[in-house]
């Protein structure tokens, strides 16, 4: 059996996320067949699901003792007496990529006991693959990662939907910032890693692959990660809202959490 320590299985990510962009790009998002999912969970496309069979195959095929956990996979019990599992978005930010926007990726993680030890975001149209292993640092394709020093609210630059910013999520004023957006989550989170952005914050309900790559990128790029009600993550993947910012920023999170607690 192959070496299953964090550092092969970021190699195996990496590798399989390349290949995935592949057969993404070989779909043209705009004209390829679509499908609603049921109760509003969104759009999937024939790419979603060549890219998910794809992975499963290469990974699996790889690792065959570790569970599995995709968008696009049913689940079941199996995953759960696994040591370690796949976590896995086949293309995260489907909307985008059916519009035909470049903002779309594939994001790609193993959790070990709940704990998050390897990721990989890869965004095909821009070539930026984001890769971080516990303890080895996180990269922008191979380059180091490092966030950013801001230390407060005001005067931050934060990346999210419009939604975050309704006074009634916030005690007292909302924080004066500088508000910006980008398709897909991943990519967002991946952002603040890089050092573009400050903070990014969702107040919508959140999947295991929708953050599970990026905790373990922006904790070893010096970030730290949490839910919405201050409680940081680093142990395992729960957070129903997540947020991922460059160090802890007064009057936006811990016991002087700008946020009202998580209402869901």
């Amino acid at each position: 059996m192959p070496e299953s320590n964090a550092s092969s299985d970021l190699a195996l990510l990496i590798r399989a996320a390349r290949a995935a962009g592949k057969i993404a790009r070989g779909f043209t998002g705009p004209k390829a067949q679509r499908w609603d999912k049921a109760d509003g969970a969104g759009p999937v496309t024939e790419a979603d699901l060549a890219v998910n069979a794809a992975l499963e195959a290469e990974l699996r095929g790889a690792r065959r003792g570790y569970g599995w956990l995709s968008e696009e996979s049913e689940d079941g019990a199996e995953r759960l007496s696994a040591e370690r599992v796949f976590i896995i978005d086949p293309i995260d930010g489907t909307r985008s990529f059916i519009e035909g926007s470049r903002a779309w990726a594939h994001s790609l993680a193993i959790a070990e006991a709940g704990r998050v030890t390897a990721g990989v975001v890869y965004l095909p149209m821009m070539d930026k693959l984001y890769a971080a292993a516990e303890g080895q640092g996180a990269t922008l394709n191979g380059a180091a990662l490092a966030v950013t020093a801001q230390g407060q609210m005001d005067g931050a630059s934060v990346i999210g939907a419009k939604a975050n910013y309704v006074a009634e999520h916030w005690r007292g004023a909302v924080p004066n910032f500088r508000r910006e957006y980008r398709p897909s989550l991943a990519y967002r989170l991946s952002l603040v890693a890089e050092g573009r952005f400050d903070v990014m914050l969702t107040l919508r309900a959140t999947w295991e692959w929708d953050v599970a790559a990026c905790d373990v990128i922006l904790r070893e790029a010096g970030a730290l990660t949490s839910d919405r009600r201050g409680g940081v993550s680093g142990s395992t993947i729960r957070a129903r809202r997540w947020m991922g910012w460059s160090r802890p920023i007064r009057g936006c999170m811990g016991r002087s959490s700008a946020l009202w607690p998580d209402r869901a």
